[in-house]
This record gives structure tokens, sequence and C-alpha cells, in this order.
């Protein structure tokens, strides 16, 4: 069935979708439809049939087996911030899980539940009560399922690794109705392929993560002038290959925001910036920072102690749901002097909330294997996303024009996939880029959990034959 031909469904067929939900479900033109639709990319406008509300795995279980027996499209929208609006479709259902927020810290053990509707904040909020936190993203507005499904990049990655390697199991929902845990020790296959793999496999109703003790930490951006771009980007390339791994920092280029913290006289500026989060003995810190400022003049460095959620949120108010978003991204294995040349060609970014960043991936996480998890990228130093982003409309085609300029630029000095979770909708060839030689392997865990492709508004993996 095309993907764009919506099934007739009677009243009573719903009737009896809406009876077994304890949470709502919204019709097409109802209230609180578009508000419902609406998703963080304003670029994404599109149109479901029918969106329900879940509260419980129950809720999701019925919801399900609706959209299979119905023969509807079916998407699956956590925090809503995905690139690519893969948490929407258009004439299919939508399973919302945003009302599906509960979260359970265990300071004795050091894990923390999160249910499939969270995001990081709601994720930070709890564990740091106990001076505890499991690697996450860099928005706290962020989808706990979203991120961590696709692997989950952010300020801890070098010191803990990714999300997923801190992901000890997780309660999910079945194309065929069916609830299960998969981990280590239960349903080892769908464990694996969940770790990277996307949202091909089910529906995720809750994770249980590892913790680790992070309590107040160091961080914050150090920013010079754009014309030092070029000694900045050679210098970090080195530096952060050799830096402490409780010592984070990703690049990025950007337009200074125009507001506290940062002081007027920068203010709307073109700059090229580092933020920092480091996590070791406080006592260490200044021996750490200090070649920081010793390269080229630095025109601010914001570096000060905050708990670990403040850094975690700093960027929420920047980005608020509803600018316009066009993502292009790749892995980097080595920032050579022909790719910082190419970079340099785009380093003025065309918009207040354009960016591009470069998130370190070394230190832990290339402890782990590139089959021991769906992520394959284990040995990139770098995950590198493009955004053009802009709140009007009408610069819609500026920031993606800019965006992809650039990402052509420098994708022949990539290493030829890209990150799920900053990807867009760019076909078969891209995913099986990203996820190279486990694609096969991920084709048969979807086969066995999934073999009819309900799951597939997403960066999917097509059942093997």
């Amino acid at each position: 069935m095309s993907d764009t031909v919506t099934p007739t469904i009677g009243d009573s067929a719903i009737a009896g979708l809406q009876s077994e939900l304890r949470g709502g479900l919204i019709r097409r033109g109802g209230e609180g439809y578009d508000a419902s639709r609406t998703v963080y990319n304003a670029m994404i406008d599109r149109h479901p049939h029918l969106i329900a509300t879940c509260r419980d795995v129950a809720d999701v279980i019925s919801a399900v087996n609706f959209a299979r027996e119905q023969g509807l499209l079916l998407a699956i929208r956590g925090g809503g911030h995905n690139g690519g609006g893969l948490g929407i479709c258009d004439d299919g259902l939508v399973i919302d899980l945003s009302s599906m927020k509960g979260v359970s810290v265990d300071p004795v053990a050091r894990t923390v539940r999160a249910e499939g509707g969270c995001v990081w904040g709601d994720v930070d909020h709890a564990t740091h009560a106990f001076g505890l936190a499991t690697p996450s993203g860099v928005i706290s507005t962020t989808g706990v399922g979203g991120l961590t499904l696709g692997g989950g990049l952010g300020h801890l990655t070098r010191r803990y690794g990714l999300t997923i390697d801190n992901l000890l199991s997780a309660d999910v929902v079945l194309a065929d109705g069916s609830f299960v845990t998969a981990s280590e020790e239960e349903n080892e296959d769908l464990f694996w392929a969940l770790r990277g793999g996307g949202g091909n496999f089910g529906v995720v109703t809750s994770f249980l993560f590892r913790l680790h003790p992070v309590n107040n930490i160091i961080g914050g951006p150090t920013l010079w002038p754009l014309e030092q771009a070029p000694e900045v980007m050679c210098w970090y390339r080195d530096f952060i290959a050799e830096a402490p791994e409780d010592l984070s920092g990703f690049f990025a280029f950007l337009t200074v925001p125009p507001g506290p913290p940062f002081p007027e006289h920068l203010h709307l500026k073109k700059m090229c910036g580092i933020v920092w989060c480091y996590t070791g003995p406080e006592e260490d810190a200044d021996e750490v920072f200090a070649p920081v400022q010793e390269v080229g003049t630095p025109a601010l460095h914001g570096v000060h102690e905050m708990p670990y959620p403040a850094l975690q949120s700093a960027f929420d108010g920047l980005y608020p749901p509803g600018l316009q978003w066009y993502w292009k991204a790749d892995f980097i294995n080595e920032l050579s002097d022909a790719a910082i040349e190419a970079h340099l060609g785009y380093a003025e970014v065309p918009t207040l909330h354009s960016t591009m960043h470069l998130y370190p991936i070394n230190g832990a996480a290339h402890r782990v294997g590139k089959n021991d998890t769906a992520w394959s990228y284990r040995e990139a130093t770098w995950g590198m996303v493009i955004a053009g982003v802009d709140p009007e409309p009408a610069n819609r085609e500026l920031i993606i024009d800019w965006s992809r300029d650039y990402w052509e630029a420098i994708h022949p000095h990539s290493a030829g996939g890209a990150y799920v979770n900053m990807m867009m909708d760019e076909g078969q060839e891209r995913v099986r880029a990203s996820y190279r030689d486990n694609y096969d392997r991920l084709a048969a865990v979807k086969r066995e959990y999934d073999p009819g492709n309900l799951f597939r508004v997403n960066q999917n993996i097509v059942p093997a034959a």
C-alpha cells in the first residue's frame, strides 16, 4: 500500500480505538488537532488522520494494533525534535508519547528509568538531585527516545560514552502488539538493534540507563573572531584527541546571540567557538583549560562552574519550537588542512540561529566495537552537523541552500555516513551508508520483529527478504 493512500476507516472502528485509550484520540480537524500535529521543526507541515495521545503501555498496544489492522501509516512521536519530522506523518496514525513522562531514579544502583515521552530535561532534573547523570545531547528539550535510539552524542560522550552505551534495558511494544523487554539477557538481538537502529523495531515505552557521578561541572563557551578560525581549528583537532576524557568540547561556527550572558560588544558578530564541559576535579580545571586561552586571542572565555543541567539547557532559549530547520550531517575521521579550508568557505553562517557543530566522539565511545551495537562509526572522531535555522519561512531557501552547499563541499572529506539523528529524509543509500556492515544484521532483526515494516516513518531499515 502506498504511504500516500489513506485507508477508509469507519467511525465505529475509530470509536472502538477511542474506547480502549485512557489518553485522547484526536481526529483530523478536531479540537486541538493543529496544536497536536505541530512538531519542533516548523518546516514540517503534515496532516495525520488520527493522533493517539497515549498515557500508558496499554494505550500504545491498542494504537499499534489499530494501525496494523487498519493498514495505516504509523509514526511515533516522543520529544518531537527530529529534524526530518519523522515523529509525524500524512494521512496515518501518530502515537504521541508526550504524556508518558515518568522518571524513577535508583541512587543506590545508579540507574534511572525514563518513559518514552520524556525529554532530557525531565531526566536531568530527577538525576541531578542525587549528583548523577547519564550521557545525552546538548539541548534539554530533546526527546529521550529519539536521541537514544539513534545513538546519543553529547557533552559526556568522551567520558562516559554514547547514550546507548549506558542503556541497560528497554521495554518495547512490537509490531504484533506484544510487549517485551530487551537487554543483554533478554531479546539480545533486539537490544543490539535498538542501540543505534532508530525507531525501526517497535515503540520503546521506557528506557533504563546507567548513571554516573556528575554534579556541578565547569563549562561554557570560548569564542574567537572568525578570522582566527583556521588557527583554532588546527589547534582543536590535535588538542581534543589528547585532552583528558573529563573534558569535552564541541566546535561551532555561530552568530553571537544578542543578549545575556554575552557582552554587548559581541552581539550578532560571526565567530567560531568551542562549548566546553569538564567533569573532572575542580582543582585541576585551571591546568586543563590553560591551553585554551593560549590559542589566538579569545574574545570571550565564558567558562565557569555550573550545575550540569544548566549547561544541558543553555541553548533551549535560543532554539525554541517553531523555527525552520534544515539539517545535513556526516561522520568525520580526520580534520585535514584541506577539510578546514572547505569549512572556512561557509564559516559565515547565513542567519542568527544557523550553525555548524563538530561533536567529539573519541574517548569512551571508542572503547566499544563497531559491531557491538548498531551504531557503526566507532572509529569516527567527530559527528558533524550543518544546521540551517531561522524563524522566517521567507528564509527557507537561504538556509537550505547554505546547508546543502556546505555539505557538498565538505562531504568528500567525511567518513561516508552520518549520525541518523541529524539527517533529514535522505533515502536508502544514505541509511545504508550510515550503518555500513551493520545494515544487513539490522535488516535481519527487522524481519524478525517487524516483517511488515509497520515502523517505517524513520531512517528506515527494510526487512531482509
